[in-house]
């Protein structure tokens, strides 16, 4: 039996987002799988009970909540490191990518992306130093580095000069509530966000790196092109300096049309994606792309980036566009709205290129890393 503590801060009741969704679904199935194994989920508040997944969870409340860059390094550096050094664990693993830089015991450490080495001024000025300035050491401290898709893979190892022996690529799943809706209910659902009509669909937060203005753009491009009633819904949190999509969505001329619903419960956010008539998602940057996958599930076609891990995740089962050309944007929505039978053809590849990924087979592959690390000792 291995005493496994693991880093469970983003499991926030009603607030998880991508990495949370990680922790969740992984998390969830692992600890029920392995009885034989005692698990500490480690939180930096009080906690919903429906995180304790199994007996085997032992949960345990540190302080101070670690939500800003200073207070990553007192909870994890100072009271986390003191907290595991008197427990004794085996293992520490950490979903989140930020770590103890100083433990007895081995790591693994999941690293989603790097897309602050890349895009650093799309952060906040001490997010983005304590990213740039501790995880490269955080990548080289863990015995092992997992990731969200082979293109993360080969970043990680060629920016941070990591052998790509000691990374393994776990992909995302997709949450089992993203299902098609029929047309009946989708027609509810269109009445309830979009007064009826047809519409795109972007899944995110509101900020530069997902290339909101350019979505803009190119939707107003659209409309100018073609008559129609097709509205684009934005459905997530604005983040950080949002003066861009401001500016743009200010001069629009079909803004009318333009929907930001904010941030959405997943029962609804489920339902609006399934009643869309399609995904437009386009940053410039991905590690993975989960809502690509929820689309597939929903059996929604999709409009995504050719750029960094999207094409890995989309395959043949998606227009994929130049996130940097308005005008590409534009023309993939054209086709889509145009070319009923190069939809259908999507959506039917999509149901094939979905079965690649699922949370299951996440779990099995990031305990596969566990057991690595394990075997080390």
């Amino acid at each position: 039996m291995a005493r496994i503590a693991v880093n469970t801060r983003l499991l926030l009741e009603d607030k998880m987002e991508g990495i949370g969704w990680f922790a969740y679904e992984t998390l969830k199935r692992i600890t029920r799988d392995h009885p034989e194994h005692e698990f500490i989920f480690i939180f930096d508040r009080p906690y919903s009970k429906k995180f304790i997944f199994a007996n085997n969870v032992k949960p345990v409340v540190l302080f101070p909540p670690a939500r800003h860059p200073f207070l990553y390094l007192i909870y994890f550096h100072w009271v986390m490191s003191i907290y595991l050094w008197f427990k004794k664990v085996d293992l520490f693993i950490s979903p989140d990518g930020i770590m103890p830089l100083k433990l007895s015991a081995p790591v693994l450490n999941v690293i989603h992306d790097i897309n602050f080495e890349h895009r650093p001024k799309d952060l906040p000025f001490f997010h983005r130093w304590f990213y740039t300035h501790y995880y490269k050491r955080y990548a080289h401290a863990c015995n092992r580095l997992a990731t969200v898709s082979e293109y993360s893979k080969q970043d990680i190892a060629k920016t941070y000069g990591i052998d790509t022996d000691k990374i393994d690529v776990v992909y995302n799943g997709a949450n089992e509530k993203y299902v098609p809706l029929d047309e009946e209910a989708q027609h509810k659902v269109r009445h309830r966000y979009a007064n009826g009509r047809p519409y795109f669909v972007y899944v995110g937060s509101i900020n530069p790196r997902k290339n909101i203005a350019n979505l803009l753009r190119a939707f107003d491009a659209f409309k100018k092109e073609l008559a129609s009633d097709m509205k684009l819904v934005l459905v997530g949190n604005k983040m950080q300096d949002n003066s861009e999509v401001n500016d743009v969505y200010m001069q629009m001329i079909n803004k009318q049309d333009v929907l930001f619903l904010g941030r959405v419960s997943t029962s609804d956010l489920k339902d609006i994606l399934a009643s869309a008539y399609a995904l437009t998602y386009v940053p410039f940057f991905e590690g993975f792309g989960i809502p690509i996958l929820e689309a597939m599930y929903c059996e929604v076609p999709v409009i995504t980036s050719s750029v960094t891990s999207m094409p890995e995740v989309a395959g043949d089962a998606a227009l994929l566009v130049d996130p940097n050309s308005v005008k590409a944007i534009k023309e993939a929505m054209l086709e889509m709205y145009s070319n009923h039978e190069h939809r259908k053809e999507l959506i039917k590849k999509g149901k094939l290129q979905r079965k690649k990924f699922s949370w299951d087979l996440t779990a099995e592959k990031l305990w596969l890393s566990v057991e690595k690390v394990l075997q080390q000792k």
